[in-house]
């Protein structure tokens, strides 16, 4: 009978570095002969990748409903667990994911203030139970985060997508939800400070791989 593979989740607001150390903490695992399937949310399959466009389109004259955009989110997540993230789990992949259900509690809860209760309850109809087995944390302060984010853009030419594009508050409290998360549950997440020069961080990263995941490999 196949093992069931597990699904780690990297977490952290804007410009905390998740792309790059996604990277590492993939290569770390297949080092270690795992079958590793990367991914993202929004998005991951063709469908919610489609979503992901509307929600982070700045584009559109009409604003987008707080409500909406919670919808659209477990919408995206819905589609990706059915096509993608449970069919690697089931034959015994491990999923590296770019945020996840943790990620809607920060931004739709933390950041445009929507009861957590709401987010369970579609939490449950769409997950059926189904956690991060471990969520790395990528934590900075705001203002050094969103230097990070305008040094990006400027160096690509690009412009902010539309949740890049919000204030500074906001994003403080997509922070404090997140960081109340992490407090809440230490057994699975843990929390890495993403100020740091990047060899420090990807130093404590596989540290913390090397130690959590070994009881799994």
């Amino acid at each position: 009978m196949t093992q069931r593979g597990r699904l780690i989740t990297l977490e952290g607001g804007e410009g905390v570095g998740k792309s790059t150390n996604m990277a590492f903490v993939s290569a770390w695992l297949e080092a270690r002969g795992v079958e590793v399937v990367r991914t993202r949310e929004p998005g991951g399959t063709p469908r919610a990748e489609a979503v992901r466009e509307l929600l982070l389109d700045p584009g559109f004259d009409e604003p987008l409903a707080a409500d909406a955009e919670l919808l659209l989110m477990f919408a995206a997540r819905a589609q990706h667990l059915a096509e993608k993230i449970r069919p690697a789990l089931e034959r015994g992949a491990w999923v590296v994911c770019d945020r996840f259900t943790d990620a809607t509690y920060a931004y739709q809860g933390g950041g445009r203030g929507l009861d957590e209760a709401r987010i369970a309850v579609l939490e449950r109809f769409v997950q059926q139970g189904m956690t991060p087995d471990l969520t790395l944390l990528l934590d900075m302060p705001v203002d050094a985060a969103s230097r990070r984010v305008s040094q990006r853009t400027d160096a690509g030419g690009g412009e902010r997508d539309r949740f890049e594009r919000e204030r500074e508050d906001f994003f403080s409290a997509v922070r404090h939800a997140y960081r109340q998360r992490a407090e809440a549950e230490p057994e699975r997440f843990a929390l890495i400070d993403a100020a740091r020069p990047l060899a420090a961080v990807q130093h404590e990263l596989a540290a913390v791989l090397d130690r959590r995941t070994a009881p799994w490999r």
